[in-house]
């Protein structure tokens, strides 16, 4: 079944939730993110080999390294979030987007506008924020 989405569609407390709307434009949204990623990534292997000469001046090489290692860092975190992006569409494709792995609750649409790979919902994320320091402090 193929979905438009009307040119101005934002997804609604007021309609059935996950509904077929919501779904595409969930799926369009992570589409575009992944999109983005993949062509910053794209851009950063063309810098990384433009940059990799090696600089004479000691001072200039050891920048040059600082930049290429935090390049490298932000790619990689990016390729982390290109995995989480991949399975948010799966979870689309078998109808389980937008429910929390916790609870099976709905997590709400603001969450998910603001992190629509979220797998939790809010109260979810908070106890295991909790749980998380409550392990640190001990």
């Amino acid at each position: 079944m193929t979905v438009t989405l009307p040119p101005d569609y934002v997804p609604s407390e007021k309609e059935p939730f996950m509904n077929p709307l919501q779904q595409e434009y969930f799926r369009q949204k992570l589409l575009r993110w992944r999109a983005e990623l993949l062509d910053e990534s794209f851009e950063t292997r063309l810098n990384l080999k433009e940059t990799s000469v090696l600089e004479p001046d000691l001072a200039d090489r050891a920048s040059a390294e600082t930049d290429r290692s935090l390049e490298l860092r932000t790619r990689d975190r990016a390729r982390k979030l290109i995995s989480k992006i991949d399975e948010a569409i799966g979870r689309i494709e078998d109808s389980s987007y937008g429910y929390c792995e916790e609870t099976g609750e709905p997590i709400s649409l603001k969450r998910l506008e603001a992190r629509p790979i979220a797998t939790l919902s809010i109260e979810a994320q908070e106890r295991h924020e909790r749980a998380e320091r409550t392990r640190r402090d001990d």
